[in-house]
């Protein structure tokens, strides 16, 4: 009979012992693998969101009356100017008054395009009606379109036509020495005023609320902005507040329409230089999601 070679017994062990090391060694690089893919992925995530969130705030903060930016450090602290701040204070809540751009762009009538409001005023084509309110010619606009783009802007909320019980805001262009940074948020000041309009070309200012100075430049604002940083110190939610008019008695906590940005923020700085740009510094953290990792990611932008 023919003899049949085999593994002998130590030869079998030896086997398994170098098989067992390599299977090891195999389950380590695995591990590596993927922990190095939920740090990569986590980053990335992190970096996006940031990115995301910061062109979010510059898309808003881009169309601000720039001297109406205004920051606070609670909501019992009083109100300051965010240029007046030369270094981060800890300030959590920052609002602005925004420019209405949307409905300034206008529409093209088959010739060229027309702004829904031209931010010039006719000085020598204002009058009192019957019913001592003041109307202002404004040459150039086309404030039917206007008051169509604020109103959807705004769900139906708020109209130039009297449609609606709020009103947008004309805000006036005046030498720097007459600002008020609150004067902004409050109807009836010197440069501040709820506006309707009159007809296409004509803003009508109500009965008792034309404000000390009328100047030939001006603004249109149907909306507020606040951002406001909630929750425990290095873990905030980061949330924007719209649509609401402070020239009609509203605040942000009580009639803006929130919208959660960002979770998890662990800083959030809002600088004004002196050139009047804003600087945003803002890091979000993974909050341990990715399982025993809390990347965090930072990024800063500049808003001219």
């Amino acid at each position: 009979m023919k003899k049949h070679a085999a593994f002998t017994m130590i030869e079998l062990v030896m086997v398994i012992v170098v098989l067992g090391i390599i299977a090891s060694i195999g389950a380590e690089i695995v591990t590596k693998l993927y922990e190095n893919y939920l740090r990569t992925r986590a980053i990335n995530q992190l970096q996006s969101q940031t990115e995301i969130t910061l062109e979010q705030i510059a898309m808003r903060l881009q169309y601000r009356i720039k001297d109406s930016v205004r920051t606070r450090q609670n909501a019992a602290g009083a109100w300051v100017s965010l240029a007046s701040q030369n270094a981060d204070k800890g300030y959590r809540t920052n609002e602005w008054i925004g420019i209405s751009n949307e409905s300034f762009l206008g529409e093209y009538n088959g010739t060229t395009v027309v702004p829904g409001w031209s931010g010039l005023i006719d000085m020598d084509d204002t009058a009192k009606t019957n019913k001592n309110a003041r109307t202002l010619s404004t040459p150039g606009s086309s404030l039917n379109y206007a008051n169509n783009i604020i109103k959807a802007l705004t769900n139906d909320t708020t109209s130039l036509d009297g449609t609606t019980a709020k009103r947008p805001a004309l805000i006036f262009k005046n030498p720097k020495y007459l600002y008020d940074v609150n004067g902004y948020y409050n109807q009836d000041t010197s440069y501040t005023t709820p506006v309707s309009q009159n007809n296409n070309t004509t803003f009508i200012i109500p009965a008792g609320k034309e404000p000390a100075n009328i100047s030939e430049q001006y603004y249109l604002s149907h909306t507020a902005y606040t951002l406001e940083l909630s929750g425990p110190n290095d873990d905030y939610n980061l949330t924007l507040y719209y649509n609401y008019q402070p020239w009609e008695v509203e605040t942000y906590s009580n009639d803006g329409t929130p919208a959660i940005l960002a979770e998890h923020v662990s800083t959030f700085r809002i600088i004004q230089e002196e050139s009047g740009a804003i600087k945003i510094k803002l890091c979000i953290h993974d909050n341990n999601q990715s399982g025993n990792f809390d990347f965090s990611a930072c990024k800063e932008k500049v808003i001219y």
